[in-house]
């Protein structure tokens, strides 16, 4: 089997959000892979999906004639070519990612079994996932549809009303977007001690160990990040410090089911579970994430957009919908789903001067360090 053509499929994801803050607001980039023998396979990047569908375009000539099945020696192959761009680059990271998976999707449908059956096999039946809920209401929403957890904005006076509304039978994770000073993040945690959240997220730049270090040593809360890092060697001194108890990576841009299954059995190591940053990104790369959560046994869960766009399925027929907090682990052969390409066309992405930017001023930036 030789690999004959990659096709890209970016589409826009803005309705009914406000994704004002990102350039030609939200966009999922969608491959599809061809071989001579008829089987394809689909797959989904992130990063930057504009530039990383320009790349993808470019490169897909080194795939070309190349066997599908090689997916360790293709993954190698297509980040030697990157290196100019770095190691770690959102952008090598998301053209990678998505060839990986239309490659574990190939080889998966050729030899007729699921991925997680490529991965060594399924732990279990259903992935549990968490939303997203700041107000007494949306978290009494997300229970009533069966979520066990969800995570809320980054201040005291949110959880602690939460847990008033809700009690401690859900588990609430706090957000805080990388935006807090140590002391500043120090301080927001010690104050959410009482109510017990399930993880403290990003409560510094992850990429500032010796601030997460300052963190982690003062406060008694799980630590939480990874939706930033481009690469598995990211994570390599948070895990070998212990300074994080769940990575949450976005596949995305890690690089894919190759690296996400590496990423695991490096937390497994040190005793850490993983939870897959998912609440932006498209239903291929979620199938993605549920297959290597199914054959992994540090899984915890998996983020969940719980309302996304109308037509998030249509556009990936074969997708499972989540029901009752958890989302199934499918049975068919590959990932299991496909593109619809008259639904990708019927939403193009939009043009750079049809959005109204609305980012932080400088007076709510320094509110961030002092708060």
């Amino acid at each position: 089997m030789k690999i004959t053509d990659v096709k890209t499929y970016l589409v826009n994801a803005n309705e009914g959000t406000n994704w004002s803050t990102r350039p030609r607001g939200r966009n999922w980039l969608f491959v599809k892979i061809f071989t001579d023998e008829g089987v394809t396979g689909v797959g989904e990047g992130g990063g930057w999906p504009f530039i990383v569908e320009k790349a993808i375009q470019e490169l897909k000539y080194f795939l070309i004639g190349e066997n599908p099945f090689a997916i360790e020696q293709l993954w190698l192959k297509l980040y030697d070519v990157l290196h100019g761009h770095g190691a770690t680059g959102a952008v090598r990271g998301g053209v990678i990612s998505a060839i990986d998976c239309a490659l574990w999707d190939i080889k998966g449908k050729a030899l007729g079994v699921p991925v997680w059956e490529l991965l060594g096999g399924k732990l279990r039946d259903t992935i549990p996932v968490y939303g997203h809920a700041s107000t007494p209401q949306a978290a009494e929403n997300l229970i009533d549809r069966g979520y066990r957890f969800f995570k809320c904005s980054p201040k005291v006076e949110t959880i602690k009303t939460l847990r008033e509304a809700v009690g401690y039978e859900v588990e609430i994770g706090v957000h805080c977007h990388a935006e807090f000073t140590p002391s500043a993040a120090i301080q927001l945690g010690r104050g959410c001690e009482p109510y017990r959240p399930m993880f403290l997220e990003d409560p510094v730049v992850p990429e500032n160990i010796e601030a997460f270090a300052k963190v982690a040593e003062k406060v008694a809360i799980p630590l939480a990040t990874g939706e930033r890092f481009a690469s598995k060697w990211a994570f390599t001194e948070l895990l070998a410090r212990n300074l994080v108890d769940i990575v949450q990576p976005e596949t995305t841009r890690l690089g894919g089911i190759t690296e996400l299954k590496k990423l695991a059995a490096m937390a497994e190591a040190q005793s850490v579970t993983v939870a897959p940053h998912d609440g932006s990104v498209g239903p291929i790369i979620e199938m993605a994430n549920v297959h290597v959560l199914a054959s992994i046994p540090n899984c915890i869960f998996l983020e969940h957009k719980a309302d996304d766009v109308p037509w998030r399925l249509d556009v990936a027929p074969g997708a499972v919908p989540e029901a009752n907090g958890e989302i199934r682990v499918p049975d068919a052969p590959g990932l299991g789903v496909d593109i619809n390409e008259k639904v990708a066309a019927d939403h193009p992405i939009a043009d750079i001067d049809a959005f109204e930017y609305s980012f932080r001023t400088p007076e709510q930036i320094q509110q961030s360090f002092v708060r």
